[in-house]
Formats: structure tokens, sequence, C-alpha cells
């Protein structure tokens, strides 16, 4: 049995985007209800306090308020979020559970957290109302500072633990401390990853509707994970999971922070129209997005590399706080992911990591792009970068010397990963992709003509050129139903969600490559807890990896059945058939063929008899559930401009290489790394959030809060190395989060070669940078520059 054409591995346009485009497309926004109620939360303007009272008689008063609740209104309903994540099996292991509540009740614990909801016919009404709310509290001295955090007498985040330690974990292969002294060069430094946000175009948002006469409850949500909603939902609300139905529709951008489950209004809003029998909508503002949804990065290394004098790293030992924020319902995933990318691709035989998580009076902290990954690559490139200035050798070389050989895979790191498992990187081939990358960003021209001839004409350009790896495509597993209708068309459903992936395209290139079929026939449904049952989410760079081979395996079963009824019927055998432009033909004949969609009629007959056991139409549902995650890899190259005078930085030329395994569709793997590029430079020169001593968020607006623009971010040049996955049917890995984990490792070491000729001991050793941020670092304590001196 055989099939002619291909649409795996081809530049297919996205089946999605006519509807995007057009504004066709519903988020959840565009969806009204008749008589919705509009819910204003209201949250605490103190980082740390305690709650005497909360008085809402004035704000019930109000025009079109129908009902306000505080804790003490929830009763048995208000208890502490899930924990989403235990913490893996780790040996050398303490952790501390605190999740958040719905809303707060004796304390607050972060600016911004929820302690009343008011519930009204409009938002504009609510949010008037939201304003009488009073709180009467004791303000605390809040817990900002992560080593201030530890420092005996500390304030405590949660009171009923000893201190503000969230977690300790040690991890470590080999024996770094029988290494360190007898090494030929030990570099240590410190490294500091503040906080951003993921900044989504589309805020979060959710609409309930429990229907009292049904005894349903239909729930728009922008999550990441409409499945696990769905239980969580009628597990709190004494529901039957078959009484909850969540639809998560188009997301505008959800990058991590729309994982999060249970946020406190995905808590509330569900409960409160039970309580009224009404449809109940809250959408996030701006300013609250700043306050209520998730966050990451904030991170302290101090790290010690172990190097010989011909710059082979012979161990490296890695001892960093990491900020959890108030609480951990993700819990140590984010500070694993560090611990574990930090080895990076580079063969290091002896590696002792250590980290402590800290409780502070913050936004908690989940992943976000990267998710802990861009720490690790960060403080691993910046220490190769330090030791090659030392050595002089170039950037170049220390990594070339340093690559884990392609006959070492699978290659195991004897760390425990985010998916409870070994960390085992399955495949890998890292030197042809940094050939690609020094051919496409035009290394040696550049060193021996364009900087020295920029230098000249004043002008101060740099390159930088850093590799990294990604944990994609964890478990534990996803599940697709694949089924040919009547009419020829053919439909998909599982249970993950979609933020902009390309989901409808890539899972139909998998399906029409097993059956033959034109892409624009199939459809495709995500998101949807009627339509598929079984999932865990979109997160980790796991679609294509986890869902897409569930939809291979669906498809095959389903052409198995397919062949098998069209053998009947066209008198040949299995074997002999070859699936092409939407038919069933037997090889050779052009005559002997049925269309797919008369071939699925014939398989579910109106009248007539059956053989015993035969099963109607020709569907089939599937799951895949990998062992261990599949490692991507990949390397990045810029070359960067600054100017000296007021640091700011324009990019001249972006490339990068990535190894996500067999690639479904180029164009789309190019446009996830385009836009992780894109939050990659955010993160590296742009995005830093800003907090002062109490907890009080300083920049929360984005007039403040800068981002790039599409002025500021390149387009990039992308190239491809395969190396397929064992792991996986289709030999696929991740490829969601490759274009923005190495980012500021990439500046950094760029914009030092940049600055060497006015700054030739700069060591940058922090992210974010900012023009203002590298002004200082240049120029210390000076107010102007010297060009603006001489000026």
């Amino acid at each position: 049995m055989s099939r002619a054409g291909r649409a795996f591995g081809q530049r297919a346009r996205r089946n999605e985007d006519y509807d995007l485009l057009t504004g066709r497309a519903q988020f959840i926004d565009d969806i009204t209800l008749p008589d919705t109620l509009h819910v204003a939360f209201v949250r605490s303007d103190l980082a740390h306090a305690r709650i005497n009272s909360i008085d809402t008689t004035e704000a019930r008063k109000m025009p079109g308020v129908v009902a306000v609740y505080t804790a003490a209104d929830l009763g048995d309903y208000w208890a502490p979020g899930p924990l989403l994540v235990p913490p893996p099996p780790v040996k050398r292991l303490e952790f501390f559970e605190r999740t958040q509540v719905p809303l707060a009740k004796d304390k607050v614990v972060y600016a911004g957290e929820p302690y009343a909801a008011v519930v009204a016919t409009s938002r504009y009404l609510a949010e008037d109302a939201a304003a009488l709310v009073y709180l009467d509290a004791d303000p605390l001295d809040a817990v900002i500072d992560l080593e201030a955090a530890l420092a005996a007498g500390s304030p405590r985040v949660h009171e009923d633990l000893a201190s503000n330690v969230a977690a300790k974990v040690t991890q470590f292969k080999g024996d770094y401390g029988s290494i360190e002294q007898s090494a030929d060069l030990r570099i240590t430094q410190r490294f500091v990853y503040d906080r951003g946000t993921a900044a989504a175009i589309e805020n979060r948002g959710i609409l309930a509707h429990f229907d009292p006469k049904a005894q349903k409850l239909l729930v728009w949500d922008t999550t990441q994970a409409p499945i696990p909603i769905r239980g969580g939902l009628a597990r709190m609300l004494g529901l039957a999971v078959s009484q909850v139905h969540v639809i998560a529709p188009n997301i505008g951008g959800g990058f991590g922070p729309k994982i999060m489950m249970f946020y406190p209004e995905e808590v509330v809003v569900p409960w409160i129209s039970k309580q009224l029998g009404r449809p109940v909508k809250w959408i996030e503002d701006r300013h609250e997005n700043f306050y209520a949804t998730t966050q990451e990065r904030g991170q302290i290394h101090d790290a010690e590399l172990a190097i010989s004098k011909d710059g082979r790293i012979v161990g490296v030992k890695d001892v960093f706080l990491h900020d959890n924020g108030a609480h951990n319902p993700y819990g140590l995933t984010v500070p694993i992911n560090s611990q574990c990318t930090l080895i990076g691709p580079y063969d290091i035989p002896h590696y002792h990591s250590e980290f402590t998580a800290v409780f502070t009076n913050r936004v908690t902290v989940t992943p976000y792009r990267g998710a802990g990954r861009q720490h690790g690559v960060f403080v691993m490139e910046r220490l190769l970068d330090i030791a090659a200035k030392k050595l002089k050798i170039d950037p170049v070389e220390i990594r070339r010397r340093n690559y884990i050989p392609p006959e070492d895979f699978p290659k195991a790191q004897e760390v425990i990963y985010q998916d409870f498992a070994e960390l085992v990187y399955d495949s890998g081939n890292y030197l042809p992709a940094l050939e690609k990358a020094l051919v496409h960003i035009d290394y040696e021209r550049f060193r021996k003509e364009q900087q020295p001839q920029a230098l000249a004409e004043g002008r101060h350009l740099g390159i930088g050129v850093v590799s990294y790896i990604e944990g994609t495509g964890i478990g534990p597993y996803e599940g697709a139903r694949v089924c040919i209708e009547p009419g020829g068309k053919i439909s998909i459903a599982t249970g993950i969600g979609t933020q902009g992936q390309g989901h409808y395209t890539a899972f139909a290139q998998v399906v029409a490559e097993i059956l033959g079929a034109d892409i624009k026939d199939i459809h495709v449904v995500t998101g949807d807890t009627r339509e598929f049952h079984w999932g865990s989410g979109t997160f980790a760079s796991r679609g294509a990896v986890v869902a897409g081979n569930a939809c291979h395996a669906a498809a095959l079963k389903v052409r198995e059945k397919a062949a098998t009824l069209a053998a009947t019927l066209l008198e040949s055998s299995p074997d002999q058939l070859e699936f092409c432009d939407g038919v069933v033909r037997v090889a050779g004949s052009a005559d002997k063929k049925i269309s797919l969609g008369d071939l699925a009629a014939q398989a579910n007959p109106l009248r007539g008899a059956v053989k015993p056991g035969t099963e109607p139409g020709l569907e089939a549902t599937a799951y895949f559930g990998p062992d261990r995650g599949a490692t991507a890899s990949g390397v990045h190259a810029i070359v960067l401009e600054v100017d000296v005078e007021t640091m700011m930085v324009a990019i001249k030329r972006y490339v990068v290489v990535h190894d996500c395994g067999r690639v479904i569709n180029p164009l789309i793997v190019e446009g996830q790394i385009q836009g992780g590029v894109a939050q990659g430079i955010g993160n590296a020169f742009y995005e830093q959030l800003h907090v002062d001593e109490n907890g009080q968020l300083l920049n929360a607006s984005l007039m403040d809060f800068l981002l790039p623009t599409a002025c500021d971010v390149p387009t990039v040049i992308s190239d491809h190395v395969e190396t397929p996955s064992p792991l996986t049917p289709l030999g696929v890995k991740g490829a969601g989060e490759a274009g923005t984990i190495p980012v500021g490792a990439l500046y950094a070491q760029a914009l030092e070669d940049a600055l060497r000729p006015i700054a030739p001991d700069l060591t940058i050793c922090e992210i974010p940078l900012s023009p203002n941020r590298l002004f200082e670092l240049v120029y210390g304590d000076e107010k102007t520059s010297p060009g603006r001196e001489n000026a």
C-alpha cells in the first residue's frame, strides 16, 4: 500500500490565517450572551498587609450592581488552588507548597491580589462600584529582595512557614569538588536575570454560563489547557465532568502564563454564574495584566567554570536563587529548567547545581516562553565568553571545542528534568548548525573587513554567536481523533489549545500525508472539551511532538480501516492500494478507484447486514505519550551597531539555525522562530519590571514598560539542521521557544564586542538591559558620554 504526493515537510500556508487576517476569527470578548453580567475584581494596592475588614456596603448600593462577594461569601468553596506540577523525584530536595486562593481572606501577599468581586450589568458600573469597596488593612514590610528574604528576621510571606524558602534542590553529575582546585583556570561570576512579563496582545478573560435548568456549565476561557480546566471546575463546583464544557477559542498569544491553573478569576467567575444562574464575564484590562497575570525570569546565579588552558570545559558549579513570587502552583518547573538547560550542548564531565526558590511579595512566577531555559543558557554562554577572553580564544572556537560529538548520542546527563525523567539528549549534531550560522552571518568577512572598516568610520559594530539546547515534547500524553466524512472532508479533533502555533495546518499536513488528502479538505478542532475529552494542554514546545504524533497514529488506524474496506470494494488487496488526491486506487489501474467520501459512506451503511465485529465509519482515536522529552538545539548569530552616545542598538543581521528534528512545515517553524526572536529581543534589551522596596510596580503600563516594535525587530534569516528524534514515529522535536532562549546571551556577547574599543573591560552579567543601563555600565558615574562632552 502506498501514497502519492507529499504534505509533510511542505511550506504550506496556514489554514487558519484567512479568518485571523480578515477579522472573522472569534476571540473571547467577541462572544456575547443575553443577560450577561460583568465582574470587576477589587485588588490590593499593598504588597503585604493583614486584612482587618472589607466593607462592601456602599458598593452594593450602586446602580446596576447585582452582587459583591468577598472570601467570606465563598464559604466552603474557598480553598487554596491545586499544585499543578509536583516536585520531580530529585533525591536532594525540599519543597514547601503554598498555592493561590480565590480571594484574599486574612492577608494580601502581593500588590494586585484580588480580595473582592463586584458583579454588575456592565463593566463600567462594576468598576465604579469597585472603587467603593473599602479595605481596612495593616501594612506589613514587603519581602522583595531575594537575598534579604533569606536573612534572619526577615518578614515572612507565609507566616506558617519557618522562613521564605519555597524549595531547595541540589543535582550533580561527576564530582566537581574533586577537580576545582586542579583546573588550569577557574572563573567565578555573579549573573542577574530580572523579571519581565509576557504582555500578550490579548489579555486573559473568562465567560461562564451555568444553566440551572440543564444543570450544565459552559465556559469560554483564554487557557492553554481546556481539558484540565474542565476537570478542575467540575471538582470544585461539585459537578460531573460531563456537566462542564470548556472552550478555548482563538487566543491572542499564550506564551506560558495562560497555562497557569487556576487563576483566582477562573475559580470565582464560574462560581458566581452558578450562584446567579446567568452568564458572567470578566476580561482583564491592560493595567490588571501587570498585576493579575503570572510573570517570570527573576534569578541570581553565582557560577564557576573550571576550564583547561586549551579551552576544554572541566566542570561547572552554579548556585542560584529563584524568585518564586507569592505562590508556587507550578512547582519547580522554571528553576529545574534553568538547572538542566545550563549544561547546554557541551560535554561537561563535572556539574554541580543547587538552587533555593524564595517566596516574595510579588506576582507568582510560572513559565513564560523559555520557562527558565534562558537563565541557564545565559550563565553558560557568558562563562564561555569570559573564558574565551581570558584564554585569548575566539568565542566561536571555544564552543567548537566543547560540543558533544554526534557519536555520543543518546547522551545521559545524570540529572532529573521537569518531566520527572533523567535528562537524556536523544539526538543531536551541533557543529553543522554552527557552521551554517557562521556562513549566514558572514563571520570571517565581518571580523576581517566589516568591523575594522566601520570602526575607522567611527561606527561600533559587534558580532555574537551562541549555542543552546531546548528540552521539548514532554509528556504525559495527548490524543487525537481522525474521521473521514461521507462528503470527503476529514476532521481532526485534539485536546490541546491553540494560541497561534499553526496547529490547524501542521496537524492537517501530518494526516494528509497518511491519507493522501489535500490539507484544505481537513478541518481541525482544538481546545473544545466536547470534541475531545483527554489531554494535558499546550506548553513546553510539545504540540507537534505529542499531539502531532497522536494525529499520526490515529490517521494510520483510519488508513488501515479504509484500505481494508477499499480492498473489498475494488477487489484488490490492501498492499496494492494507493492513497492520493482524495481517492483510494489500485496501483497501475486508473479506473479502479473510489473517493474517500464514497468510501466513508460505504463504511456507514443505513440498511443491510454487516459482518459481526464491524465498526462503522472511517474514524479512529489514538494517543501518544513519550517516555521522556526530545532535545532540540540551535545556534543564534547577530550583527548589531551601537550608538556610543545614546547606547541605542540597531540590529543589522540576525541568523537562527535550528534543529527540531524532522520539520513538518518550514514556514511555520520560521514564523515561530521570528516571533520568538522578537520576544527574546524584548527580554534582552527592553522589558523589565521595576518595583520599589514596598513591592509597588513602577511601570505598569505600556507607556512605561518598553516593548520592541516592528522597527526594532529584524527579519530573521532561518535555516535548519535535521537530526530526527528516535523517541517519536515522526522524528519531530519542538520549536516553540527556540527563538527566545539564547537572545540575552547573544546580545551581551555582541554588545561587548561592539564596545570593546571604548570599554575593553566591560563584562555584561545582567539581563534585561536598556540603553540607559548600558550607558551606566559603560560610562559609570559619568553623566554624559565622551562624545557629548566634546560636542
